[in-house]
Order: C-alpha cells, then sequence, then structure tokens
C-alpha cells in the first residue's frame, strides 16, 4: 500500500503530575468504567459471519440522495453495488477520525492536569486504538478492502486539533463536538444498519464513545469558566469552525464513481440532496440523528459553559436553533 501518512508539527506542553491522591471523584469513576468495560476486537466480534451484499450494509436510506429521481434510475443490483461503496465510504471518514482520536488522546495524556484525567484519557487511548483497528478490519475482510481518503473537513479539523497546543481546544473539538457526533452515528448505525456484524460493532463502540463524551463534561467547566477573554473568543470561534467541518460538505462523490455514474448525474443527486436538506424530507431515522446531534451539541455547550450569547448566534446561523435543541433534550 501507499504511504498516506503525514507529519503534524505541534508544541505540547508536558504536565508531570507527581500528586497521587484522587482529587476528582467523578473522572476516577470514569476511569473505573472504562476498565471495567473493555472489549478486544479480536477475541467479542464473531468475524466469521458473512455479510450479505445483495442485502447491503447500511439502510438503503442512509445513501445520500435515496429516494430520488437520479438514485431511483439504479436497477436493484447497481443500488446494492452502491449501498456497500457509500458503506464504505461513511465508514472510512469513522475510521480515519478514530484514528485522529487516538492521536489526539495521547497528547491529553501528557497535557491534562490531574492524574485522574491522565488515567483516563490512557483508557481512551486504548479505546480508540480498539475503535480503529476493529473498523479498519471491517473495511478490509468485509467490504472487499476499500478504504476511502479522508475527506478535506475532516482532515482540516483533525489537524487543527491535532497541532493546537491548548488541551481545552483538543477537548472541545474531539470530546465534545467530533464524539457527538459518532455517538448519533454509531447509535444510527447500531439501530438501522442492515448487517448484524456491523450493529454488533457499533452498539459496542457505542458503550465507549459515551463516556468519551463524558470526559468533556467533567473536566471542562472549571477550565472554561477561567478562560481569559482572549482564550474564550478563539474556543468560541473554533467552536463555530469545527461544528461546520462535521455538519457540512461531506459529499461521498468517490462512492459515486465507483459504480459508474458520470459527474452530471454525481452534480444531480449533490443538488437533490441539497434539497433534501432544506425541506427534511428525510428518512424517519435520518431525522432523529439531526435531532439528537443538535440537541446534544447545545446540551453539552450549555453543562461546560459553553452556551452564551455569541455562541447561540452562531449555532443559529449554522442551522442549530439552541431553543428548539433544548425544548427537545
Amino acid at each position: 500500500m501507499p504511504d498516506i501518512s503525514e507529519r503534524i508539527t505541534t508544541t505540547l506542553e508536558t504536565i508531570y503530575q507527581r500528586s497521587y491522591t484522587v482529587d476528582a471523584p467523578d473522572l476516577r469513576r470514569l476511569y473505573e468504567n472504562a476498565k471495567r468495560d473493555q472489549w478486544n476486537a479480536a477475541r467479542d466480534i464473531d468475524w466469521s459471519r458473512p455479510v450479505d451484499y445483495d442485502a447491503g450494509i447500511f439502510a438503503d436510506e442512509l445513501i445520500d440522495g435515496f429516494g430520488t429521481p437520479a438514485l431511483a434510475r439504479l436497477d436493484k443490483k447497481h443500488l446494492a453495488e452502491l449501498n456497500i461503496e457509500f458503506s464504505s465510504w461513511r465508514l472510512s471518514q469513522l475510521l480515519h477520525g478514530e484514528e485522529g482520536a487516538m492521536l489526539a488522546c495521547s497528547q491529553l495524556v501528557d497535557m491534562v492536569p490531574g492524574n485522574d484525567a491522565k488515567f483516563f484519557q490512557a483508557t481512551q487511548v486504548v479505546d480508540e486504538a480498539r475503535h480503529t483497528e476493529v473498523l479498519s478490519r471491517y473495511l478490509l475482510d468485509k467490504c472487499g478492502g476499500r478504504i476511502y481518503p479522508v475527506t478535506s473537513n475532516l482532515k482540516t479539523l483533525f489537524d487543527y486539533i491535532l497541532g493546537h497546543g491548548k488541551w481545552f481546544v483538543k477537548t472541545v473539538g474531539l470530546q465534545l463536538l467530533a464524539e457527538t457526533f459518532a455517538v448519533a452515528l454509531f447509535r444510527m448505525l447500531s439501530e438501522t444498519a442492515k448487517d448484524p456484524l456491523l450493529r454488533d460493532i457499533c452498539k459496542r463502540i457505542l458503550q465507549d464513545e459515551s463516556r468519551h463524551m463524558g470526559f468533556s463534561v467533567l473536566s471542562l467547566p472549571d477550565t472554561i469558566r477561567d478562560l481569559s477573554t482572549g482564550d474564550m473568543r478563539e474556543l468560541e470561534d473554533f467552536t463555530r469552525e469545527a461544528i461546520l467541518l462535521v455538519l457540512t460538505d461531506q459529499f461521498p462523490a468517490e462512492a459515486f464513481e465507483a459504480v459508474g455514474m458520470n459527474a452530471a448525474e454525481i452534480a444531480e443527486v449533490r443538488r437533490a440532496r441539497k434539497e433534501m436538506a432544506r425541506g427534511s424530507d428525510y428518512a424517519y431515522f435520518r431525522k432523529l440523528f439531526k435531532r439528537e446531534m443538535h440537541t446534544t451539541v447545545v446540551a453539552n455547550m450549555k453543562k461546560v459553559g459553553l452556551l452564551n450569547d455569541r455562541t447561540s448566534a452562531m449555532l443559529l446561523e449554522i442551522g442549530i436553533d439552541p431553543a428548539l435543541a433544548a425544548q427537545a433534550a
């Protein structure tokens, strides 16, 4: 395989913590839960189960543009092929995100203050390594070995997270925002994926991701409350950009190309997808995913002290209504 690694230059401040008392009981409890709930991707997943490629991996309704004339023209065979390619594309992006999360958490072990936080971050490094292992194995063994390149949005987000020198910025980008998206998506896949093996994998990953989101809620409030005006403004601006990168412009053109669709047909799907998004004309579980994503982002921003007049205005500009999200919580 070609070398597709990259180097990211960063400067980290390492806190060598030599106080060993339990100073943050909630974080220590999270660490205990992480130890208790470890699972083995090689042993606890039944890799002998075959994938029914004719049935597909994801629900067809998750394919961008499903239900539009552009995809209605596909026969059953080509729709099944598109299902596999689209599923592989989406799982590839989750895979790249898990790899980035593993690296970011390894940095956070150095950077976070207090051993309670360091202990938990050490377990998250293991969790993210396991997620990278299980998703890459599924793609390589069950999806024909096709791993799609990382999208420009996801690369931009993780380049920033990995290159930034402040632990609370990394934590907001990773645990508060990227993990929120991952939790919502893995929950939807655990309930709707056609492949039972993938449903099992997603359920196991979901157990871990919920803990990861909890770290941000427990570790950030005191730090955010004490930020300088300049640091707070930087964090607010980053939060807006990170949400935009996670929620917008992630279009799987390569998956459509893989099944032989031409540029005009792909452009038609892209236009149809935008129209559906504006009209909320999505399948029921896609609507639930969007609502859960918006609700959780707003709720967690409020919990950590990031929801204020300025960020509320930013959310409205993006298309997230904080008031409606709070009502749906």
